[in-house]
Protein backbone atom coordinates (compact mmCIF):
# COMPACT_ATOMS: atom_id res chain seq x y z
CA UNK A 1 0.00 0.00 0.00
CA UNK A 2 1.37 3.41 -0.97
CA UNK A 3 1.89 6.30 1.40
CA UNK A 4 1.29 9.92 0.54
CA UNK A 5 1.80 13.11 2.48
CA UNK A 6 -0.76 15.80 1.81
CA UNK A 7 -0.27 19.32 3.09
CA UNK A 8 -2.46 22.38 3.08
CA UNK A 9 -5.73 21.17 4.61
CA UNK A 10 -7.80 24.24 5.36
CA UNK A 11 -9.77 24.49 8.60
CA UNK A 12 -13.08 23.60 6.94
CA UNK A 13 -11.78 20.39 5.34
CA UNK A 14 -9.89 19.45 8.48
CA UNK A 15 -13.06 19.89 10.52
CA UNK A 16 -15.08 17.72 8.12
CA UNK A 17 -12.44 14.97 8.27
CA UNK A 18 -12.32 15.06 12.07
CA UNK A 19 -16.12 14.92 12.37
CA UNK A 20 -16.27 12.00 9.93
CA UNK A 21 -13.54 10.15 11.83
CA UNK A 22 -15.27 10.69 15.15
CA UNK A 23 -18.75 9.81 13.84
CA UNK A 24 -17.56 6.62 12.12
CA UNK A 25 -15.03 5.65 14.79
CA UNK A 26 -12.18 5.61 12.26
CA UNK A 27 -8.74 7.22 12.07
CA UNK A 28 -8.08 10.54 10.34
CA UNK A 29 -6.20 8.63 7.65
CA UNK A 30 -9.20 6.42 7.00
CA UNK A 31 -11.48 9.46 6.92
CA UNK A 32 -9.18 11.20 4.42
CA UNK A 33 -9.11 8.07 2.24
CA UNK A 34 -12.88 7.79 2.34
CA UNK A 35 -13.28 11.43 1.28
CA UNK A 36 -10.65 11.05 -1.46
CA UNK A 37 -12.36 7.95 -2.85
CA UNK A 38 -15.73 9.67 -2.76
CA UNK A 39 -14.33 12.72 -4.52
CA UNK A 40 -12.77 10.51 -7.16
CA UNK A 41 -16.08 8.75 -7.76
CA UNK A 42 -14.83 5.43 -6.37
CA UNK A 43 -16.52 3.05 -3.96
CA UNK A 44 -15.71 3.93 -0.37
CA UNK A 45 -14.65 0.39 0.47
CA UNK A 46 -17.40 -0.27 2.98
CA UNK A 47 -20.71 -1.98 2.53
CA UNK A 48 -21.81 -4.21 -0.32
CA UNK A 49 -19.56 -3.71 -3.37
CA UNK A 50 -22.47 -4.76 -5.62
CA UNK A 51 -24.86 -2.16 -4.20
CA UNK A 52 -25.90 0.52 -6.62
CA UNK A 53 -26.46 3.20 -4.00
CA UNK A 54 -28.03 6.46 -5.15
CA UNK A 55 -26.69 6.14 -8.72
CA UNK A 56 -30.14 5.40 -10.18
CA UNK A 57 -32.14 7.85 -8.09
CA UNK A 58 -32.74 10.08 -11.11
CA UNK A 59 -34.37 7.17 -12.94
CA UNK A 60 -36.95 6.22 -10.35
CA UNK A 61 -36.98 9.21 -8.01
CA UNK A 62 -36.71 9.61 -4.30
CA UNK A 63 -39.10 10.99 -1.75
CA UNK A 64 -38.56 14.32 -0.13
CA UNK A 65 -38.73 14.16 3.69
CA UNK A 66 -42.24 15.69 3.71
CA UNK A 67 -43.46 13.12 1.15
CA UNK A 68 -42.06 10.24 3.22
CA UNK A 69 -43.67 11.64 6.37
CA UNK A 70 -47.06 11.97 4.61
CA UNK A 71 -46.81 8.37 3.42
CA UNK A 72 -45.93 7.11 6.90
CA UNK A 73 -48.85 9.07 8.35
CA UNK A 74 -51.23 7.54 5.80
CA UNK A 75 -50.07 4.04 6.78
CA UNK A 76 -50.59 4.55 10.52
CA UNK A 77 -54.20 3.33 10.26
CA UNK A 78 -52.88 -0.12 9.34
CA UNK A 79 -51.05 -0.33 12.65
CA UNK A 80 -54.33 -0.17 14.56
CA UNK A 81 -55.81 -3.54 15.52
CA UNK A 82 -59.60 -3.79 15.59
CA UNK A 83 -60.02 -5.92 18.73
CA UNK A 84 -63.63 -6.80 17.85
CA UNK A 85 -62.49 -8.86 14.88
CA UNK A 86 -60.34 -11.06 17.14
CA UNK A 87 -62.87 -11.93 19.85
Amino acid sequence: MDQLTVRGFDDELSSVMRRLAKREGISLSQAALRLLRKGAGLADGKGNPNAIGPALDDLFGVWRPDEAENFDTALEIFETVDESTWT
